[in-house]
């Protein structure tokens, strides 16, 4: 759909959402300690948790635990709790990155920042208040955008190699995924300026990253800092990784897909606060498909979206 009002949501009844943070994980050999926040909505129990992985964008705190509200919002409005990291790539830490190991993309960390906090979701829960007894900790995703969704994509079991040694960091208790302009294949297409600074991307494979996912892609997020294969190279780990994928194609989208980042971000260059909240509804009503298969969420979701009259995407899926 459009950036009409038809796409916000301001004729629904506001919901309200509780957010707090940082909460502080000491993890031994961590060179700082993992602080998350944590977003819920007020009331509700058996609530699904979703792990949100941010970007390595310019800012200096969207890439952090204090981004992605517009996403975190929406989501924890829609019944979800959202625990976002603090990753070491994030500019809050930038006097980590000449120096420390892994640095500046610590990318195997970010993953296991995941790992961290599902081993610690009693701290979790006894820290934040109103959450006790409310997380179906059976029912977890992760969702990532742009290095965010390399991240989930490792989780979700996608490989890579580094010094010979290939990396798997599949975590088995992650159930979905949400990739939001996720980087797409390596190889030879990677031919761009930060595929040469960091060849880690040219050994991404998805032929293990059987965890069903949702592909979120933007028809105008060309980045030819990687590659000269335009937009589609941010739908590979949809056509891919084996079965159980579903593809979301955003018209008109660029990198920040309207705007997910953070309210009224600057590093936003195709602003459409419309575009983020049909984006946040869809994603929502996909996991709670996939956790409840009773629930018509979805299925009630993409045929308003096939059939509107301002469709603002095209869904596709695959077994």
């Amino acid at each position: 759909m459009s950036a009409s009002t038809s796409m916000t949501d301001a004729t629904l009844s506001p919901v309200p959402v509780l957010s707090y943070g940082p909460v502080v994980l000491p993890v031994a050999g961590r060179p700082a300690d993992l602080q998350v926040r944590v977003t819920l909505p007020a009331t509700g129990v058996d609530l699904p948790v979703i792990l949100l992985s941010h970007g390595h964008g310019g800012s200096n705190n969207l890439s952090s635990l204090n981004g992605y509200a517009p996403l975190a919002n929406l989501w924890a409005a829609r019944g979800f709790v959202v625990i976002q990291p603090t990753h070491l790539s994030s500019r809050t830490l930038s006097h980590l990155h000449e120096s420390t190991p892994g640095g500046p993309l610590f990318w195997r960390s970010r993953a296991e920042d995941m790992t961290h906090i599902l081993d610690r979701l009693d701290e979790i829960e006894a820290t934040v208040p109103q959450l006790a007894g409310r997380m179906d900790r059976d029912s977890v995703a992760v969702a990532g955008h742009s290095l965010g969704g390399f991240t989930a994509a490792l989780l979700l079991g996608a490989r890579v190699t580094e010094d010979g040694q290939e990396a798997d960091l599949a975590e088995p208790r992650i159930k979905q995924g949400v990739l939001l302009a996720a980087p797409g294949r390596g190889g030879d297409i990677l031919t761009g300026v930060m595929a040469q600074q960091f060849p880690v991307f040219r050994s991404m494979d998805f032929s293990a990253m059987t965890t069903p996912a949702l592909v979120v892609a933007g028809e105008k997020d060309d980045s030819r800092h990687f590659t000269e294969m335009g937009p589609d190279w941010h739908a590979d780990p949809y056509h891919l990784a084996p079965g159980g994928k579903t593809l979301l194609t955003l018209f008109g989208a660029e990198h920040l897909l309207g705007g997910i980042s953070g309210y009224d971000a600057a590093e936003t260059t195709d602003e459409n606060p419309g575009r983020v909240a049909a984006l946040g509804r869809l994603t929502a009503a996909y996991l709670r498909t996939q956790f409840h298969s009773d629930d018509n969420a979805w299925q009630e979701a993409r045929e308003a979206l096939a059939t509107g009259p301002d469709a603002f995407g095209r869904v596709e899926s695959k077994r």
